[in-house]
């Protein structure tokens, strides 16, 4: 199979895009689906990601029995350091004497243990974008054979358990494989001295058409959060990926007024102790920091302890609301984030940050955030 034809520019470089475990898992089933269901190994598959890119996945071990059929597809991360690029994502595709489709994970797949992440405990690490277009590629297929009955899919790595060594996997308590993850189906490849440059354009692109304020969000969610939930323009905005520090610094230096700072709790509560690249490679002091906090609050070893072994920063904030602590929990983070905001901003630039849940909408705000967000306002 050629790789994926799919570059973006970051900063200086060209990088190449990849499928994520998500697409890969996607294929593999449609593969092995044809294969039960219309008695075709076909040689590779077209899935439309969700991000809008139609890619062509190249099937490989193709096997069959009585009611199953698989196959598998080989994980192209592109330019990106990815620990599962070259892995096997394999599915097996069986008729089920119940209706529906079901969707499982095998060797290799890691089983969630803890409350807070994508999928209950108890299932699968196969989160809910992957489960989604795994399904629509099932029911694709049964639609082209004719086939009223059920399915199931299993989705196994062989090298999935070994692999998960190597992630976050076994701390966030997902045990015995890697996660098959991808909210966008396509692996967008990250250089950090590429994603620098581009940071740095993208600031001096807006201060060169006179912008003095900006917004800036390490990401995605940061950015929807801004657009839909605060109502922001974004007409002055950029994104910072991990490097919150480098775009505070560059911001002083290129002359900006003022910085106002979106992000999801989990990132910018480790701004908050003081960590200023996020990348988990890097920094991960969400636990340690929201237990502490906790502690400060009056919150009893119970709960400290509770929260420092919670998988994610959400499943922190449940734990915090049923104390009746959320809301002093959140604005200690929020006075220690202004704090060292502007330590790292200095006395030239105004900076306020605004930290968020999914669920819960803003947790918390630094004292002068409104008077930015006014700034900022569709």
């Amino acid at each position: 199979m050629g790789k994926l034809e799919l570059y973006i520019p970051v900063g200086r470089e060209r990088l190449r895009c990849g499928y994520t475990t998500g697409t890969c898992a996607a294929a593999a089933a449609a593969g092995a689906a044809a294969l039960l269901l219309e008695g075709v190994a076909l040689p590779a598959v077209h899935i439309d990601t969700p991000a809008g890119v139609r890619v062509e996945a190249e099937l490989l071990k193709h096997a069959a029995g009585e009611g199953w059929a698989a196959c598998a597809v080989r994980k192209d991360g592109g330019d990106d350091p990815d620990v599962t690029d070259g892995a096997l994502i394999c599915a097996r595709v069986e008729r089920s004497t119940g209706p529906g489709i079901a969707i499982d994970g095998g060797e290799g797949v890691g089983r969630v243990t803890r409350p807070g992440l994508d999928q209950p405990v108890g299932e699968a690490a196969i989160n809910s974008t992957p489960r989604r277009m795994i399904h629509e590629q099932l029911e694709a297929a049964a639609a082209r054979a004719g086939y009223a009955g059920g399915l199931r899919a299993v989705i196994s790595v062989p090298t999935g358990e070994a692999l998960a060594g190597r992630t976050f996997n076994p701390r966030l308590g997902i045990e015995g494989g890697i996660s098959i993850l991808g909210t966008s189906g396509i692996v967008r490849p990250m250089s950090e001295a590429a994603l620098l440059d581009s940071l740095y354009l993208e600031m001096d692109q807006q201060r060169a058409a006179g912008a003095r304020d900006i917004v800036v969000t390490p990401g995605n969610y940061g950015e929807a959060f801004a657009r839909e939930k605060l109502g922001l323009s974004l007409a002055r905005w950029c994104t910072c990926s991990n490097y919150i520090g480098a775009a505070i610094d560059h911001a002083a230096g290129a002359g900006f007024r003022s910085v106002l700072l979106v992000g999801h709790l989990g990132k910018l509560i480790k701004v908050s102790a003081g960590c200023m690249n996020t990348h988990s490679k890097v920094a991960d002091a969400r636990r340690e920091t929201l237990a502490a906090h906790a502690a400060l609050a009056g919150g009893d070893r119970a709960l400290v302890k509770a929260l420092f072994d919670s998988p994610t920063t959400d499943a922190g904030v449940e734990l915090l609301r049923g104390a009746g602590l959320l809301e002093p929990v959140m604005d200690s983070i929020a006075g220690e984030l202004d704090a060292q905001l502007k330590r790292r901003a200095g006395p030239e630039l105004a900076i306020e940050g605004i930290f968020f849940s999914n669920q819960y909408g803003i947790l918390g705000k630094t004292p002068g955030a409104e008077g930015l967000l006014a700034l900022h306002r569709a």
